[in-house]
């Protein structure tokens, strides 16, 4: 099977509730806050060193058995630009996307540099959902990651 690099939308940042251990690198989150300043539309953003992604498209992994995720609640807020820019744009519900799998074995991993990687079968099912702004790159093939 073939494995891509998937580097998301990034349609905001950190949200000032998100509590995490900057000590370490990464940073490790236990709890999230995003906050929009825009968002293209995507299904799947991020934030170092998290990703979120709508309800909808959680719906479609856990229907079709992905690997390497679980999922986790996240606190939505939007910055005054974004309700500048967006109006009466209507938000979809999001979820925290936590990448617990290996990269070129479960369909969703991180590798050693922290990006993403993800399964053919995942990135077909991510853009039919809505991945119009995600920057996507073969991983490479192979016994190496990487660094």
């Amino acid at each position: 099977m073939s494995y891509y690099f998937v580097e998301p939308e990034v349609a905001g940042g950190l949200g000032e509730s998100t509590v995490m251990d900057r000590s370490v690198h990464p940073p490790v989150v236990s709890r999230l806050a995003y906050r929009l300043d825009g968002w293209l539309g995507d299904v799947l953003l991020e934030s170092f060193p998290c990703f979120i992604l709508t309800e909808d498209a959680k719906v479609a992994l856990q229907a079709g058995g992905f690997t390497g995720v679980r999922f986790e609640p996240v606190e939505i807020s939007t910055s005054e630009e974004f309700r500048e820019l967006s109006g009466s744009q209507m938000l979809l519900g999001f979820v925290w996307l936590v990448i617990e799998g290996m990269p070129g074995h479960d369909d969703f991993g991180l590798a050693p540099d922290h990006r993403l990687v993800v399964s053919a079968r995942a990135l077909g099912t991510l853009k039919g959902l809505g991945l119009a702004h995600a920057s996507i790159a073969a991983w490479p093939t192979g016994n190496e990651l990487p660094g």
